[in-house]
C-alpha cells in the first residue's frame, strides 16, 4: 500500500504543518564549543538510559509528493514500542508495536501486518520512511547511537540540528519548563523524505 491510498486513513493534512515550517524564522546554529559540548554530554547522561517514556502530539510525513498527518501518541517500554497514529477526520487510526523480535502494524484494510522492524513494515505497508530506531533517541534531543553525528545548537545552548546516518534533525522548538529541557518541534529530513514531530506532552517512567 503506497501512501497515497493511505491518505483515505490518514488525510493529507500535513500540509499546513510543513507550510508552517516555511514561515518561521531559521534556527540560530552554532557549532559547539566547550560549554555546549560539556551541557550535551550531562544530558546525554541524565537521559542516555531513559527508556520508559510517553509522548502526545501530531506527525506529519511526506516523501516529496504525497504526505499524511495524525495526532500521535508513542509508547517506548524499553525495547518494545506503540505507535499509534489517529486520523484528524475519519477517526480511523493505526497502531504500530514490536521490539527486537518483529513489528506489528494494525488498522489497516486487510487485517494485521508483520515485518521484521518497524522501519521496513511502515515503508512497505504505509509507504512511510521513519528512522524509528533513531528517532526515538532523537526525539530526546540526543545523538543515535549509530554512527557519527555533527551537532549544532542554538543560543538557548540546546542543540539546534543533529545531522546524522544521513539524516537532518532540525530542532524548532524546546519546553524550557521541563527539568532537563525536552524538545517539542522536531523535524526531520532525508530528502524526498520529511518527517514532522509536534510534541504537546511527555511523561516518564515505568
Amino acid at each position: 500500500m503506497h501512501l497515497s491510498r493511505f491518505a483515505r486513513i490518514v488525510p493529507a493534512l500535513a500540509v499546513c504543518l510543513l507550510a508552517a515550517c516555511a514561515t518561521t524564522r531559521p534556527p540560530v546554529r552554532q557549532p559547539g564549543d566547550a560549554v555546549t559540548l560539556g551541557l550535551q554530554e550531562q544530558r546525554e547522561r541524565a537521559l542516555g538510559d531513559t527508556d520508559h517514556w510517553t509522548l502526545e502530539g501530531r506527525l506529519s510525513v511526506s516523501d516529496g509528493k504525497d504526505s499524511g498527518s495524525g495526532g500521535l501518541t508513542w509508547r517506548q517500554d524499553g525495547e518494545h514500542y506503540e505507535f499509534t497514529v489517529r486520523a484528524p477526520v475519519t477517526g480511523r487510526s493505526f497502531r504500530l508495536t514490536g521490539g527486537p523480535d518483529g513489528a506489528e502494524l494494525e488498522g489497516l484494510d486487510g487485517g494485521p501486518r508483520h515485518g521484521p522492524d518497524a522501519e521496513s513494515l511502515m515503508a512497505s505497508t504505509v509507504g512511510w520512511q521513519i528512522p524509528m530506531s533513531e528517532l526515538k533517541r532523537w526525539v530526546l534531543g540526543l545523538r543515535a547511537d549509530g554512527g557519527p553525528a555533527d551537532i549544532a545548537f542554538g543560543t538557548d545552548k540546546l542543540p539546534s540540528r543533529i545531522v546524522q546516518d544521513g539524516w537532518t534533525v532540525d530542532y524548532r522548538q524546546w519546553d524550557a519548563a521541563r527539568q532537563p529541557p525536552m524538545p517539542s518541534r522536531v523535524f526531520a529530513e532525508k530528502a524526498p523524505y520529511k518527517v514532522r514531530l509536534s510534541i504537546e506532552d511527555w511523561s516518564f517512567g515505568n
